[in-house]
């Protein structure tokens, strides 16, 4: 192979065209690729915090919703000591009324006894002061005595 002076004059453009892409270009090239390699180190950075972001938001809301159950369930227990008072308390009113019903009831029994009690009484001494009335007027004899006492007992 002769050396001669094209292939010098083409080795030293190669080198001035190297030399202008190093010194010109290849500084921005390389600040493109470092600046990718930043943008691709912060995306999985982010996504690495995401990740723990998500996770902890996860048991935040786990926490929440385990919260939420023991509040809902302490509520419902609650509402059933709750519901559990208001039968009681109603039962207890119930017997209360049936005690005050029964009363009035015993009272007025009572009351009805004792009005038919007296109006007996009243018929009682009417029919003995008839009786007492008719011995008085009837000659008094052992017969006709007889007689108006069992006239008398089959009217009481």
């Amino acid at each position: 192979m002769d050396i001669n002076l094209t292939l010098i004059i083409q080795s030293l453009a190669f080198f001035a065209v190297a030399w202008v892409v190093m010194k010109f270009g290849w500084p921005n090239i390389m600040a493109a690729i470092e600046e990718r390699q930043a943008k691709i180190a912060d995306g999985l950075a982010a996504a690495d915090r995401s990740k723990k972001d998500l996770a902890q938001a996860e048991e935040k809301v786990n926490e929440v919703l385990r919260e939420a159950r023991a509040k809902a369930n302490e509520i419902i227990a609650q509402a059933e000591a709750r519901r559990l008072q208001i039968i009681d308390a109603a039962k207890d009113e119930a017997v209360a009324e049936a005690q005050r019903v029964k009363a009035a009831a015993d009272a007025e029994i009572e009351q009805s006894a004792n009005k038919a009690r007296e109006e007996l009484r009243k018929q009682v001494s009417t029919l003995a002061l008839a009786g007492a009335e008719k011995l008085i007027r009837r000659e008094i004899d052992g017969n006709a005595h007889k007689a108006l006492l069992d006239e008398l007992a089959s009217e009481i």
